[in-house]
């Protein structure tokens, strides 16, 4: 049985942040509707299963790749928590910080 999502408002701002650009970047939102589907599909799957997603060394996280994006979760006993989405092209050193409990 699938858990429930619930997304925290950096990752809600960091999905709205994405693909804004896209749509910017492009003055289109065809790519943007395709990579919210590929969101969209990823949460799905870790919503029906979990523990599909890379842990992480330093916190109670979990990784699921998408694209050029990490999908940053944990794992909660009803749910599970989206706390990013982090462009991966960025700065590794930027990630440690939100990665920090």
């Amino acid at each position: 049985m699938a858990k429930q999502v619930i997304w925290s408002l950096r990752a809600q701002n960091d999905r709205i942040a994405i693909l804004e650009y896209w749509i910017k970047r492009n003055k289109s939102n065809e790519y943007s509707k395709k990579l919210n589907n590929l969101f969209k599909e990823a949460i799905k799957l870790i919503a029906e299963h979990p523990e599909i997603g890379k842990p992480t060394d330093k916190y109670d996280a979990r990784i699921k790749i998408v694209r050029d994006y990490l999908i940053i979760y944990e794992i909660k006993k009803e749910n599970i928590n989206i706390l990013s989405i982090w462009d991966s092209r960025q700065n590794p050193e930027k990630i440690k910080f939100l990665l920090r409990k």
